[in-house]
């Protein structure tokens, strides 16, 4: 992927080796009320599928020690290739969804996106590494542990291009709490209903990764021959029904939160192709 002359973004904060203290108290989970619930359980899901039962554990109980916030963080300095990579992708974008909502008359919002190492917190609650990459809705940011990238390449997405599909599928996750979709996945009742609104969030979030991926190409020709298929491949690696096999674990429909590796791929594909937020309506089968 061609990513080092992208613009870096400005709104990466970095609270890597930061102490906690102040802000929220240590040991406050997830945040699974109003407004947080479907990324809450969407963290104790992935924490579940890639740490076991004690990651959830681990989550629950705040880990036993203080985070830092993102408040407590500061503008990126770091020169290290991930944090740079971090802030082009980011810097990418905050350009495309600027510009596709600028078409439709709107104003984009930049997310923030807080770069951790162990644990946070953050205004849905405490998490850890474990928990991988999240959305906070409460706080409109990104929280982003370098080190999962390393997980994903041991899942069986590695490449540039599989990582900055996870920071896409993050910033998706902002442009629908942007959107309202948020609000449409947390009003689809409860039972099926619900975990189809969960499902339907997460897969377009890939959609929205995938229409990031396909304008950034055309502006600043970021992709390499390779890279969609590294996108695919990390998108099925992380599919709900090859982590639970891969966990040892029996697959159950009934618990997926976030789509079939089938299911991830064809999604992110569609975005890729199309280049059109209009085509990534996961939610049609719901109504």
């Amino acid at each position: 992927m061609r990513w080092k002359d992208l613009r870096r973004s400005e709104n990466v904060r970095d609270v890597r080796g930061e102490e906690g203290g102040g802000g929220m108290r240590a040991g406050m989970p997830i945040s699974l009320g109003r407004g947080g619930a479907l990324a809450g359980v969407a963290v104790l899901v992935i924490a579940y599928l890639i740490g076991g039962p004690e990651a959830v554990q681990n989550l629950l109980e705040g880990g036993g020690g203080d985070a830092p916030t993102a408040e407590q963080g500061s503008p990126l300095t770091a020169n290290d290739e991930a944090s740079q990579f971090v802030a082009a992708i980011l810097g990418s974008t905050e350009d495309v969804w600027g510009e596709i909502f600028a078409s439709s008359g709107r104003r984009y919002e930049t997310p923030e996106l807080t770069l951790f190492d162990g644990a946070v917190q953050s205004a849905c609650g405490y998490a850890s590494t474990a928990v991988g990459p999240f959305y906070c809705p409460n706080d409109h940011r990104v929280y982003l542990d370098t080190a999962f990238f390393a997980d994903l390449a041991r899942l069986g997405g590695p490449g540039d291009f599989a990582q900055a599909y996870v920071i896409g599928h993050e910033v998706g996750h902002h442009v629908q709490n942007l959107l309202g979709d948020m609000r449409r996945a947390a009003n689809a009742g409860g039972g099926a209903a619900a975990s189809g609104g969960q499902v339907a969030l997460e897969l377009q979030a890939d959609c929205y990764a995938g229409v990031w991926a396909h304008h950034a190409n055309q502006t600043n020709h970021v992709l390499e021959p390779g890279d969609v298929e590294e996108g695919i491949a990390a998108a099925e690696a992380i599919g709900d029904d090859r982590l639970q096999r891969n966990a040892g674990r029996r697959v159950t429909p009934d618990s997926f939160t976030h789509g079939t590796s089938e299911q991830r791929a064809h999604w992110l594909g569609v975005g890729l192709k199309s280049g059109d937020p209009k085509a990534c309506d996961t939610f049609r089968d719901l109504r």
